[in-house]
């Protein structure tokens, strides 16, 4: 799957399709999702189930390859997370089918820091965790490098073990590299690409705008997990980190685009992935 942005290019990466994952937000249940008719069939199950995709988007701009989250990666000790447990995908060959070495790509750009979206910045060679992209600046978020960086080795949330181990398999190792380049705030990657701040759902949690010849588009990464949350962004997850700033960040963004030619590519949409933002009464859907 592949969209034209002026004289950019951004080609979806698929690693794996849920199409039941309604544990993302829990308070969108069949009853809720089916007054959403917009939703059906891209978004959601026939029976009202949220289907999240895991994928990554690579931005071919003239001047530089840029890959946007690297998914959950294989051969990961996730448990007792077990539908992200030891994956075995095709996903980096189906990368390089599609035209993109990892050798040539210039930035790797982590919207966040979660298990889900830093899988693939290592890979296992000889025993050993080694960055895949080893030519490309990998940016991160300073604030969501310090978080999760502090976690307790001894802490006794499950999740929170997970993201300790994602921490040391998809981050030390590109750290040690000296690879990694911490960003705040707004931050331009090169012409035409842009982090922009859209905190809640991680301290450090950014988006990529992306602007060439007069047309935009914005990958939106985890500030909105799936477009239920365009027709209620009140609805939060429990893999939110503040609540409260999710959702004033996902009120903000959905009024700054909303009605504008910006084409909205979601991190987690499945189906076609992206549209554009449009206003439905007193709320949102997305025109795909």
């Amino acid at each position: 799957m592949k969209w034209k942005v002026g004289d950019t290019t951004i080609t979806k990466i698929q690693e794996i399709v849920y199409p039941e994952f309604s544990d993302v937000i829990p308070a969108a249940t069949p009853e809720v999702v089916k007054q959403v008719k917009w939703l059906f069939p891209h978004f959601v199950t026939e029976e009202g189930h949220l289907s999240l995709s895991i994928h990554s988007l690579i931005i071919d701009t003239p001047g530089a390859k840029l890959i946007v989250d690297t998914c959950i990666g294989n051969d990961r000790d996730r448990n007792p997370f077990e539908v992200m447990h030891m994956l075995s995908t095709s996903y980096m060959e189906d990368m390089i089918a599609s035209g993109y070495h990892p050798d040539g790509i210039d930035y790797v750009l982590c919207t966040h820091l979660h298990l889900d979206h830093v899988g693939w910045n290592t890979r296992m060679v000889d025993g050993k965790w080694v960055p895949t992209f080893p030519n490309a600046s990998y940016l991160m978020g300073k604030k969501d490098l310090e978080f999760w960086g502090s976690i307790d080795k001894d802490a006794q949330d499950d999740f929170l073990q997970i993201q300790r181990r994602v921490f040391d398999d998809s981050l030390q190792p590109v750290l040690d590299a000296g690879l990694a380049k911490p960003v705040e705030g707004p931050a331009e990657v090169c012409e035409g690409v842009r982090l922009i701040p859209t905190p809640g759902h991680t301290p450090g949690h950014c988006s990529v705008l992306i602007e060439s010849a007069g047309e935009t588009a914005m990958i939106t990464g985890d500030f909105i997990h799936h477009p239920i949350q365009f027709n209620d962004p009140a609805l939060v997850s429990p893999f939110d980190v503040d609540n409260d700033t999710a959702v004033a960040t996902r009120r903000k963004m959905f009024g700054e685009y909303a009605d504008t030619p910006t084409l909205i590519i979601g991190t987690h949409f499945a189906g076609p992935t992206a549209g554009r933002l449009v206003t439905d009464g007193d709320t949102y859907r997305l025109d795909v």
